[in-house]
């Protein structure tokens, strides 16, 4: 197990000002004023290394992490150690909220690469949020876009498996393009067992959609690296299944 050092937060200026991030996080829509109140809740940043754990499921809720740089996944275990994914986070997304119900994590939020978080503690954001509307807006705005994410991907039978996977490449293109990254050639992070437990599929019946979509000529892929060749075709294959 690495060690995870604790960073303080930028002393120079309020962190959430300073962050390229901000369009993305929690500070979106706030003033300059309120970005100075906002800033000093981010107490420090926490460094996880490659495989660790940022939190574990029942221990205690004291915060709510933001990622600054990184990838991570979020799980619950079976009780034979089978893994089951609740959601991938990245850079602006936030981890740690199913804390909120009782207090205690339900799940492990595990580092798929090395990766730099925010660390919010719970009771000033609390306070923040009730005294600011415009962040609690943001904050409510956050929890209703995972979701909705989690209602187009992962329901069971509302969606064909291959459209399912076809959804999610696209939604992982849009996040990526929203961070400044490629939309169209990306490096997955997550393995093919990964994406299979997340949208309630199995290995193979992913690795049988990456292939028809090659095949199809709508992606190439080699290894983790996707690029999406005919991002439309992708899109009209979602579409046509999706709910008017």
């Amino acid at each position: 197990m690495h060690l995870i050092p604790i960073l303080p937060a930028a002393p120079a200026s309020p962190a959430c000002a300073a962050c390229s991030l901000r369009a993305l996080c929690l500070p979106l829509g706030l003033s300059d004023q309120e970005l100075a109140l906002a800033g000093p809740m981010v107490a420090q940043r926490q460094a996880v290394a490659r495989g660790d754990t940022l939190f574990r499921h029942h221990d205690p809720f004291r915060a709510v992490f933001a990622v600054r740089t990184g990838f991570f996944k979020t799980r619950t275990l079976g009780p034979a150690g089978h893994e089951w994914i609740t959601g991938f986070r990245m850079a602006g997304d936030l981890v740690g909220l199913e804390g909120l119900a009782d207090e205690h994590h339900v799940g492990d939020a595990v580092a798929l690469e090395d990766s730099l978080v925010c660390v919010i503690p719970y009771p000033p954001l609390m306070a923040l949020l009730r005294d600011m509307p415009a962040l609690q807006r943001q904050f409510h705005r956050l929890l209703g876009r995972e979701i909705a994410r989690d209602q187009t991907l992962r329901l069971p039978g509302r969606l064909r498996a291959d459209t399912r996977v076809a959804a999610f490449l696209l939604d992982l293109a849009g996040r990526l393009q929203s961070r400044g990254f490629s939309g169209s050639s990306f490096v997955l992070r997550m393995t093919r067992a990964e994406i299979g437990s997340y949208l309630g599929l199995t290995l193979e019946t992913v690795s049988r959609a990456f292939s028809a979509f090659q095949t199809r000529g709508w992606i190439e892929v080699q290894q983790r690296d996707v690029r999406l060749v005919d991002t439309p075709a992708l899109q009209q294959a979602v579409q046509a299944e999706m709910p008017c």
